[in-house]
């Protein structure tokens, strides 16, 4: 009998000893320190949530979150991608320059920073600096369909429709389907006088994508030759984008002074005013 209790004393103070360390270990504070590999994989993390809510047009919020990625691991070329544009969504063009600028010191063979300056040059009105980045981009990227039809559009901008269409070609010849690709050729051809050709070019666009801006590019090219059809289209792609009535809307979508003019024209016509007031109203709504 005394030598049981002798061992329950002895179990019973081995168990308070261990209770008591536990209640010492308990009361002791713990501090996790990430390691790099850890605050790399939660900085991209991070940087995808920001790329998504630029997506759902929370250009703000991902901005901030933009910001906090970058500030994680400055070292990673596609979050400064992603923080510029962050930055152009935001308006923010002279930081997106900056930001894609470092994102170039970390990788100078990346085309898609190329690319994304040359698309803020075009917003600040650079236009050779635009150019001078999509050429650098496409030594890296030369098949890059997007890049060369964007070269395309800084051809037409400046009304050199014969270059602007043989980069338009370029860019059709890798993405057949690519629509806006052969819509921009029909405008590029409606300011050669070449009606016939935008009319064709225009048709193709729409059987691809029946999309407003070709269907009032034809309208337009129809307006002398089948007024009845030419209306039709162009109530239907006021319909579609009730911004295709904004002169300075269009000039915004490269259409070049004669096109501008013969659309014009077309949305004067009496059975085109309550569609022209209602597409009006519409953009003054949701100024």
């Amino acid at each position: 009998m005394n030598k049981f209790l002798k061992r329950l004393i002895c179990i019973s103070l081995i168990s308070f000893y261990f209770l008591k360390v536990e209640k010492v270990k308990s009361i002791v504070p713990y501090y996790y320190f990430p390691t790099i590999k850890n605050l790399q994989k939660d900085s991209l993390s991070i940087g995808k949530n920001a790329y998504q809510l630029l997506y759902f047009g929370q250009y703000r919020d991902s901005l901030n979150l933009a910001k906090l990625a970058v500030k994680i691991n400055s070292k990673n070329e596609k979050l400064w991608l992603i923080l510029s544009e962050a930055q152009i969504a935001n308006k923010l063009y002279k930081n997106a320059l900056n930001s894609l600028n470092k994102a170039q010191k970390i990788n100078p063979n990346m085309s898609e920073i190329h690319f994304a300056k040359s698309n803020v040059y075009l917003k600040i009105s650079q236009q050779k600096n635009a150019k001078n980045s999509l050429e650098t981009g496409l030594k890296i990227e030369p098949n890059n369909h997007k890049a060369i039809f964007q070269l395309g559009n800084i051809y037409l901008l400046n009304k050199n429709y014969a270059q602007a269409i043989n980069m338009f070609d370029k860019s059709i010849q890798i993405k057949p389907d690519f629509w806006q690709a052969i819509n921009n050729k029909g405008l590029a051809y409606f300011e050669q006088n070449k009606i016939n050709l935008s009319i064709k070019l225009f048709e193709s666009a729409i059987s691809i994508q029946d999309n407003a801006e070709p269907l009032l590019g034809l309208a337009a090219c129809l307006r002398i030759k089948n007024i009845n059809l030419a209306i039709e289209l162009a109530k239907k792609a006021l319909a579609k984008n009730h911004n295709y009535v904004d002169y300075e809307y269009r000039k915004e979508q490269l259409w070049g002074e004669k096109l501008q003019n013969s659309t014009e024209i077309l949305l004067q016509n009496k059975k085109l005013q309550k569609d022209v007031i209602l597409a009006k109203s519409k953009i003054s709504s949701s100024s």
